[in-house]
């Protein structure tokens, strides 16, 4: 079978497509953000590239496009594609590589989507041959193309993480490359999801010889999925190393009628994108102090259901209560305190920060806008703030691409434990950033609730994390609650057919 992806004066398979040697890239202030990397990628096989949050596969990977960020400098060694030094290249042959030959699909893929084009029309724009039947089969390829065709007919605003990934990897796979970058593929999606993610990645390398080379900090799929492993160093100030303790419950919590009183409520919420079901009839209750988990397979709701409950989406039907109180659909009818009070996290911090704006600019903007210390002690906050998610005060002059994908989530998390919120929502934040480094994060949480008596939900497709940090659990599947409880006992005995997928039992346990 011929190889439709082949161009004339390809590599023979045994060249690597990819040579880097002794690359070290500095930033102007002399930070090494990238020390003597070296990395070989061949046609038809898998490279991970692994290491902690910070230690340089962000910058490595964009390297490889002949990108390097802003100031910084290669004071050091080469970077050699399909035989050429990739930082010496003009603009014009960089951008022919990059249409052509090298396609790249970034950490926050949803971000690079057009919000008004459909699916189909996306995977269009780029593609080499853009007849229905070739976009249908790339779509089939990457797992996007429904029964229905509904999928394909969705803009980005409508479809999961997963999905948007999903359909980067279409508009990158559409241009025919000979290389293909990818930065944290798997981060954020449920194991079955990431296994799939991972075989894909597989035949992809194979079916097309593609030389693939991808960040990861999931030692199960580097292990599972990858032919050769490039092991970053840390270079830079890290969290302390986790304690790897239970969560612990706060000492002083209000009660209410004997049992603890109601933080968070949403009753018979319904949300639909144009005529679409996207959540039917979803309830949520959340004690206060206490810390939830909403699980559930890449497209079953979370992230809506989160983006309903903080404003950013309108719902159809239903009501939300924040500690009794009635909230606005949408946030303009929200307060400043009913806003400051209910503070999200996002997956993706990138398209979340303002790339105009320092970080300092960034964390110090709530406790401006919500009053929450002198205009004299914003600087001094802001340094503490940071400190508490790892990184250091000099990070305050810094701007987001500056910093790591994980680097970038401990800032969004600083900025909204800035507002002192009563309920903090977390969509995947510990999906960039790696184990040691996840878990002093969520120590971090389980501090807060010790301290202030913070309540939170936590979305998470590490199972895991969730058995271990929450108290309750809600089960999502096609927009619909299909099991909720204690977290012990559904994850111990789960009774619905999702539930067991997720956990990958058939039956629940001690029954036959």
């Amino acid at each position: 079978m011929p190889d439709r992806y082949a161009k004339p004066g390809n590599p023979p398979s045994d060249t690597p497509a990819v040579q880097v040697t002794g690359l070290t890239v500095t930033a102007p202030d002399g930070r090494l953000l990238l020390r003597e990397a070296s990395l070989t990628a061949r046609p038809g096989r898998l490279v991970a590239l692994t290491g902690p949050s910070g230690a340089g596969k962000t910058t490595l990977l964009r390297a490889l496009t002949g990108f390097l960020p802003p100031g910084t400098t290669r004071t050091a060694g080469h970077v050699d594609i399909l035989g050429h030094d990739v930082l010496t290249l003009s603009e014009p042959e960089l951008r022919t590589l990059r249409g052509t030959r090298l396609a790249y699909v970034g950490q926050d893929p949803g971000s690079g989507l057009n919000p008004r084009m459909r699916v189909r029309n996306l995977v269009r724009e780029l593609a080499a041959d853009r007849s229905a039947e070739a976009v249908a089969a790339l779509l089939t390829e990457v797992r996007l193309l429904d029964d229905d065709g509904r999928l394909a007919a969705r803009r980005p605003g409508a479809l999961s993480g997963g999905q948007q990934r999903r359909v980067a990897l279409a508009r990158a796979l559409a241009r025919r490359p000979d290389i293909l970058l990818l930065d944290e593929p798997t981060a954020g999606l449920h194991p079955e999801l990431r296994d799939e993610i991972g075989q894909l990645l597989q035949h992809l390398a194979r079916e097309h010889h593609l030389a693939v080379v991808f960040s990861c900090h999931e030692p199960t799929v580097v292990e599972r999925f990858s032919d050769e492993v490039v092991q970053l160093g840390v270079h830079g100030v890290h969290l302390p190393p986790p304690t790897h303790t239970p969560a612990p419950r706060p000492s002083a919590v209000p009660k209410a009628e004997g049992s603890r009183a109601t933080a968070l409520e949403v009753r018979d919420l319904h949300v639909s994108f144009r005529e679409t079901p996207a959540l039917t009839g979803v309830g949520l209750t959340v004690t206060t102090g206490s810390a939830a988990g909403i699980v559930g397979v890449s497209g079953s709701g979370k992230t809506t259901l989160v983006r309903t409950v903080v404003g950013l989406q309108r719902s159809t039907s239903g009501t939300i209560h924040l500690a009794g109180t009635s909230l606005s659909t949408g946030l303009r009818g929200r307060t400043r305190t009913q806003r400051r009070r209910l503070q999200l996290v996002t997956q993706n911090p990138l398209g979340a920060l303002n790339p105009s704006h320092t970080v300092g600019a960034a964390v110090g903007r709530p406790l401006r806008l919500h009053r929450r210390c002198a205009s004299r002690e914003i600087g001094e906050r802001v340094a503490d703030l940071l400190e508490q998610v790892g990184l250091p005060s000099a990070f305050a002059a810094r701007y987001p691409h500056e910093l790591s994908g994980g680097q970038r989530q401990r800032v969004a998390i600083a900025r909204a434990l800035a507002a002192e919120p009563e309920v903090l929502i977390c969509d995947e934040i510990t999906s960039a950033l790696d184990p040691d480094t996840g878990h002093a994060i969520m120590d971090l949480l389980a501090d807060l609730r010790e301290r202030r008596g913070t309540t939170l939900v936590l979305i998470s497709h590490d199972l895991p994390l969730i058995a271990d940090r929450t108290d309750t659990v809600t089960v999502l599947e096609a927009g619909r609650v299909v099991e909720s409880g204690h977290t012990a006992d559904v994850f111990t005995a789960p009774r619905h057919a999702a539930t067991q997928a997720l956990l990958g039992t058939s039956a629940p346990a001690g029954r036959p």
